[in-house]
């Protein structure tokens, strides 16, 4: 067996927090049995930027995948659920809307809701939109209680979810799962990482301390300093900032207010925009800005001063460049997380993207040594996946009725790429979504409930005038009734959370 195709049994995880842990937690469970040795390394010196609080339905395959049990979770990392994504002031001051995860209404023969919704809604004789989707209705009256998976015909079979959490206690449950599967951590501080002559391939890492560390495979979590593939493998990176102008965040916590929402809050601001995650004991809040509009000192007076209480520590900055790494892997590196890209967290992307990556990197695991199919196969899908979901939130930005501020103004009228302008000029003709691959995260709901709330002008599909109003006006309202009868007599999240999932509950039986 040659050098370069030496067979994988050591992997070496560099970086902890969510990304690292995560990265423990799915291998160790996994490969369990398998005669791999499993390391992380991480310093205590080293803070996490911990930004990814906000979750996507999908995090329950990964705790599925990594054998975590869901109540267990929730108490240990003080977690709440989520319903969606409210997003105020993005279309215009004053205006809010729903993204929301699960279905929308039901289809009419091969028609879907909101080709009827733009049909009436017109002419005045339609609710606003999330009026027709259960999650959004439920999140805006603070409701929240489990999809109902034996009944498929009811109208929870359709409600999803996912959850918010303290990142920082994520990592920590995830550690003591890893730990207890034989996951060995490594306290020390990277100082050089050494690569072979032969094939440059990693051979090992010194700590500050002297010791070294080597590995078959490296797994870099190391954050945006990509210890490994950006710095020792010298893979470049490609600058999304004149789609995604925004590079600089801070994040700050505060006192917990009622009510208990199940749903993220995203505020559109003069230079960028405000997040609002609820968790048990606090609330995670973020000011996401583009420094060539705003100065970091207004950036952290716009945050403070639009809080919900009182902060519980001073705003923590945080710089980034959106955008990826030309290669997620090379060599013997597999880049985690924020070491192979950046794409800010407007759509709670950033944990899911650390999972997409895990999983790949199972799909195509080096069991019996690097293959450069495999690592380009891998490159391929890291990279469709980044430009997908970069098209969707450049989408939130260019679809707007703002331009009252430099920065409204010039994102509005930026240029975008080719991709996401031919998905809007499908939009605007007849409101039709067709996936461009099955690995796409954002599918038509998604869509449709930002460019509708965003406020794209599109003409509905011209088949629903085969439907005579009177029929396609009763279906309407028979979705209207359903949504807001099942909503209204589900429990209250706060009560639902209380009695459930905090520290303090006995779980019912």
């Amino acid at each position: 067996m040659s050098e370069t195709s030496r067979a994988v049994r050591k992997v070496t995880i560099v970086g902890g927090g969510t990304a690292g842990w995560m990265a423990a937690a799915l291998l160790s469970r996994l490969f369990a049995g398998g005669g791999f040795d499993i390391r992380l390394i991480e310093s205590d010196e080293i803070g996490t930027i911990g930004v990814g609080e906000a979750t996507i339905p999908a995090i329950r395959t990964f705790m599925e995948l990594a054998g975590l049990d869901q109540v267990e979770m929730i108490r240990a990392t003080q977690a709440t659920f989520k319903l969606g994504i409210e997003f105020v002031d993005w279309r215009a001051k004053g205006t809010s809307y729903i993204h929301g995860f699960g279905t929308i209404g039901q289809d009419l023969l091969w028609l879907h809701t909101h080709q009827f919704w733009l049909k009436y809604a017109a002419r005045g004789q339609a609710k606003p939109f999330d009026a027709y989707a259960l999650n959004c209705l439920a999140a805006r009256r603070n409701r929240f209680c489990m999809p109902d998976a034996r009944n498929p015909d009811s109208p929870l079979a359709g409600l999803d979810y996912a959850y918010h959490f303290d990142a920082s206690l994520f990592a920590r449950h995830l550690r003591a799962q890893s730990e207890a599967r034989g996951v060995t951590r490594i306290e020390g501080r990277i100082v050089d990482t050494i690569c072979r002559g032969e094939d440059g391939h990693v051979d090992h890492v010194v700590l500050a301390d002297g010791r070294t560390v080597d590995g078959d495979l490296f797994v870099d979590c190391s954050g945006m300093r990509s210890l490994l593939l950006g710095q020792a493998l010298g893979v470049g990176y490609e600058d999304w900032r004149h789609w995604l102008p925004c590079d600089r965040a801070l994040a700050v916590p505060c006192a917990s207010i009622a009510p208990l929402t199940p749903y993220t809050r995203s505020t559109a601001r003069d230079a960028g925009w405000q997040w609002r995650i609820p968790l048990q004991h606090r609330i995670g809040n973020g000011h996401v800005y583009a420094s060539d509009y705003i100065s970091d000192d207004d950036a952290a007076a716009t945050l403070l001063a639009n809080l919900d209480a009182a902060p519980l520590a001073d705003p923590r900055p945080v710089r980034f460049v959106p955008g990826r790494r030309l290669r997620a892997w090379d060599k013997n590196v597999v880049a985690i997380g924020l070491s192979s890209g950046f794409l800010e967290p407007l759509e709670s992307t950033s944990i899911h993207l650390i999972q997409t990556a895990l999983l790949r990197l199972v799909a195509l695991f080096p069991g019996e040594g690097v293959k450069p199919a495999d690592v380009a196969e891998y490159n391929r899908q890291t990279a469709f996946e980044m430009t997908d979901i970069r098209d969707f939130i450049i989408a939130h930005y260019k679809v707007t009725e703002r331009e009252d501020t430099p920065f409204w103004a010039y994102v509005k009228h930026m240029a975008i790429p080719d991709s996401l302008a031919e998905r809007l000029e499908l939009f605007r003709t007849s409101a039709r979504f067709f996936l461009h691959s099955r690995a796409e995260l954002f599918r038509e709901e998604s869509w449709v409930q930002v460019l509708i709330g965003q406020g794209l002008a599109m003409r509905h599909d011209p088949m629903v005038d085969l439907i005579p109003d009177a029929d396609a006006l009763a279906y309407l309202r028979d979705i209207e009734a359903v949504i807001d009868d099942v909503s209204a007599r589900m429990p209250d999240h706060a009560a639902f959370v209380a009695r459930n999932c905090s520290a303090a509950a006995t779980p019912a039986r």
